[in-house]
């Protein structure tokens, strides 16, 4: 009884001092501030006589006419015929050309013949015939012919190089080493060519071979026998015009050299 008489003496005392305690909120702004207005935005078309800024405009400039007599051609009638030199599997880029000639410079004409010189000395003693002759700087062998794998080892731009020096024309392999065949590829020094089967078991060395790149085939002509090989393709061109740089600016991809 008496609890509740507190509590209700409570609530009546909580509720009279809550009416006379009325607290409003804060004006939003001072008295002093005054709200700016706004005019509705007005946007003005665009003039009809607008143009774009001059910094805008490219202009594609052409160095050189791509006509179809500026553009090397496929290589279809590229015809290679001479002896060839037989090695095996794995020639790599030591046997090919071994470091200690790689200071000579090929863009020096000396030096690129001096470098041809030395193609193939890093083979062993079992090849009892050897590339290029004693007291020679040139071979006879105009193409060639080897197993898996020609051209591992290291990157080496000169391995190529120093075979182009050295006369020969292009390389018959079972497979190649991507780096040898790009290289061959971009410094356009000798056409590198699959066969479809092992011709290093096939032909001897100074075997007379004919290699005709539209045909896609090799003919030994000591016996008489074809063999298939596959298409160079696109490589052919680039190739033919002497390198990579060559056929660009051959087909207008980047200015002539200055003379």
């Amino acid at each position: 009884m008496c609890d509740s008489l507190s509590h209700a003496s409570y609530s009546a005392t909580f509720s009279s001092l809550a009416s006379k305690t009325s607290v409003s909120p804060p004006p939003l702004f001072p008295p002093s501030f005054k709200v700016p207005t706004f005019s509705p935005l007005t946007v003005k078309p665009l003039s009809s006589t607008f143009t774009p800024h001059a910094a805008r405009v490219t202009t594609i400039t052409t160095y050189a006419a791509t006509s179809p007599s500026s553009v090397p051609s496929d290589a279809s009638t590229t015809t290679f015929h001479g002896l060839c030199y037989v090695v095996g599997d794995n020639i790599d880029t030591d046997q090919i050309i071994p470091a200690e000639y790689l200071t000579l410079v090929p863009s020096n004409p000396a030096e690129y013949e001096k470098l041809g010189s030395y193609a193939l000395i890093g083979l062993p003693s079992s090849y009892a015939t050897r590339f290029i002759e004693p007291n020679e700087i040139k071979t006879k062998y105009s193409i060639v012919i080897g197993g898996a794998n020609f051209g591992c080892g290291s990157s080496r731009e000169h391995a190529p190089v120093a075979l182009g020096a050295a006369g020969a024309k292009a390389v018959v392999a079972e497979s190649y080493a991507r780096i040898f065949f790009r290289n061959s590829v971009a410094t356009g020094e000798v056409y590198p060519l699959e066969s479809e089967v092992r011709i290093c078991e096939e032909c001897r060395t100074g075997d007379m071979v004919t290699i005709e790149l539209g045909e896609s085939r090799l003919i030994n002509h000591n016996t008489g026998k074809e063999y298939k090989l596959k298409p160079i393709g696109d490589a052919g061109p680039v190739i033919e015009a002497g390198g990579i740089f060559a056929y660009a600016r051959k087909t207008g991809m980047i200015p002539p050299q200055s003379k």
